[in-house]
C-alpha cells in the first residue's frame, strides 16, 4: 500500500465536475480498496470547506451542497495529522520558495513521513521542484 498526503485540491474533485474529476474519483476508490492510504494535516477541513463554499458562489454546485460534500469528502478522506508541529518546516519552505504557508505544511507533512503530496494543483508542482509532490494527472 502505497501512502501520499492529500492536497484538498484532489478532493474537492470528488464533489466538483472540474478536469481531473474522474481521475480523483478513481483515485479515492482505489483509496478505498486499501491500495492506498491517505494522510493530511488538519487545515485539510478548512481548505476543502472553503472550495466547496467558493463553489456555491459560483453556482457550480446547488447552495446548500457544500455541507453534503464536505461530509462525503471527509468520510472517505484523509487520516488528518496536527499542522503545529509542521510549521516550522512550512515557514522555511515557504521562505525558501515564496509559496502560501498553507500549501507548504502538506508539504512539509509528506515530507516528515517519507511520502509525497497528491496534488492537482499545476502552479504547486511549477514551483516546487525537488519536493516531494506528484501530480493527480501523472498517476
Amino acid at each position: 500500500m502505497s501512502l501520499y498526503v492529500l492536497d484538498s485540491s484532489v478532493a474537492v474533485k470528488w464533489a466538483l465536475p472540474e478536469i481531473g474529476a474522474a481521475k480523483a474519483l478513481a483515485f479515492r476508490d482505489d483509496v478505498r480498496n486499501k491500495i492506498h492510504e491517505i494522510i493530511a494535516p488538519d487545515v485539510f477541513p478548512s481548505e476543502v470547506a472553503h472550495a466547496l463554499a467558493k463553489a456555491e458562489r459560483m453556482k457550480v454546485i446547488p447552495i446548500g451542497d457544500a455541507k453534503k460534500h464536505l461530509l462525503a469528502i471527509l468520510t472517505a478522506g484523509p487520516d488528518l495529522h496536527p499542522y503545529i508541529p509542521l510549521l516550522t518546516r512550512a515557514v522555511d519552505i515557504s521562505s525558501a520558495t515564496r509559496i502560501a504557508i498553507t500549501d507548504c505544511i502538506f508539504v512539509a507533512l509528506a515530507e516528515r513521513e517519507g511520502c509525497e503530496l497528491l496534488t492537482a494543483d499545476d502552479k504547486l508542482m511549477k514551483n516546487l521542484p525537488g519536493y516531494p509532490i506528484v501530480s493527480l494527472s501523472s498517476l
